[in-house]
């Protein structure tokens, strides 16, 4: 998966949880008791999906500045609501962004373990999983060697986001569903990963 622009972690300092002292599921706890639970708020909601359309969905990343300093704004506010969705989303994005930047394979349990406390929140808070969620999840699952359950999820997350361009591919690699194959290469040949995986 394209790695994402992470210039917001300059900003925060997420050494207080380090994973080799606690597990995910225990920092999880904790981010939690210390966040504001509000289920009629959207905000992290939204931004989780401005990741997904901005990142993955659109043909090449479009993270602005202005989206950066959103993200600094919510970290900084101790009056954001659900703050610990996006900071174990935040822990996520900085595990596979460091393992990727030294040539090592992410840790594939920490991967799951986040992915599924990810999913079980957000549906539990929003009342639906995020696009990204999926995504996430099924990468995290390919990278454990889950092959069944990766397909799973991608199939799950279509039902919620047929549109969506990285599941289809995906489902694509899992099917070789000439179906998809054609969608993607008539309505989306310019994104990024119908050309990272060579579709054509």
């Amino acid at each position: 998966m394209k790695k994402l622009v992470l210039i917001f972690f300059t900003i925060m300092n997420l050494t207080l949880f380090a994973q080799s002292t606690e597990s995910i599921k225990d920092i999880s706890q904790e981010l939690k008791k210390q966040s504001k639970i509000d289920t009629s708020d959207k905000t992290i909601y939204d931004l989780l999906t401005v990741f997904y359309e901005k990142n993955l969905q659109a043909d090449q990343e479009e993270m602005t500045p202005k989206d950066i300093q959103q993200i600094e704004k919510l970290i900084s506010d101790p009056n954001t609501k659900n703050l610990h969705i996006l900071m174990l989303f935040l822990m996520y994005q900085k595990h596979i962004s460091q393992t990727a930047a030294v040539g090592k394979e992410p840790d594939s349990k920490f991967q799951i373990d986040t992915m599924d406390i990810l999913e079980r929140e957000t549906k539990e808070i929003f009342g639906k999983i995020p696009a990204i969620i999926y995504i996430y999840k099924a990468e995290a699952l390919e990278s454990d060697h889950q092959k069944d359950a990766s397909q799973n999820t991608v199939v799950e997350g279509l039902k919620e986001y047929p549109d969506s361009i990285p599941l289809k591919v995906y489902s694509y690699i899992n099917t070789h569903d000439s179906t998809i194959k054609d969608d993607l290469i008539k309505n989306h040949s310019k994104h990024w990963m119908v050309q990272q995986f060579g579709i054509k």
